[in-house]
């Protein structure tokens, strides 16, 4: 965010003032500018500097940064990270809850982590986790983009999911 001058900060002998209502109230010398906004008691706030005359503002400066700057922070949406846990052996109408919740996650923006947990022996029939995790891969396939194919890491296997 670039700093706007501000009152006495504004260098031009000339400017043009919009009033606190947002209407034009014409092109003024500066000290009688400064004086205008200080009887409202409000800053005068050099807007478009490049112009002739430049464009000064009748605003709350502070109000009006911080307007700025909450405008600024709600354009970059953080990106979560969604975590959905299944099992190797899953039923298939679970297996459908899970990729219906998967769904509603890439729909609202987040990415998706899919672990799959083995207990005991269950990393021995890897061939299922395989299977499950094909499913889910060809359910999303042009969906949504596979960013980590399924990838077996100590007892678990993860694949990552991200929105188009």
């Amino acid at each position: 965010m670039k700093e706007l001058r501000v009152n006495e900060g504004i260098k031009a002998k000339e400017v043009r003032v919009i009033g606190y209502d947002g209407k034009q109230l014409g092109i003024f010398p500066l000290k009688e500018a400064l004086s205008i906004a200080a009887g409202h008691e409000l800053d005068l706030v050099e807007v478009a500097p490049t112009a002739t005359p430049p464009v000064c503002r009748i605003i709350n400066y502070g109000k009006y940064r911080y307007q700025l700057s909450k405008k600024h922070s709600s354009r970059h949406k953080t990106i979560e990270v969604k975590e959905v846990k299944i099992r190797p052996e899953i039923n298939e109408r679970d297996l459908e809850l899970k990729i219906k919740n998967i769904k509603r996650f890439l729909e609202d923006g987040n990415k998706v982590k899919i672990t799959m947990v083995f207990r005991g022996r269950e990393i021995v029939h890897s061939s299922l986790a395989k299977r499950v995790f094909d499913r889910i891969h060809q359910e999303f396939s042009n969906k949504a983009k596979i960013e980590q194919v399924a990838k077996l890491a100590g007892q678990h296997m993860t694949m990552l999911i991200s929105p188009k």
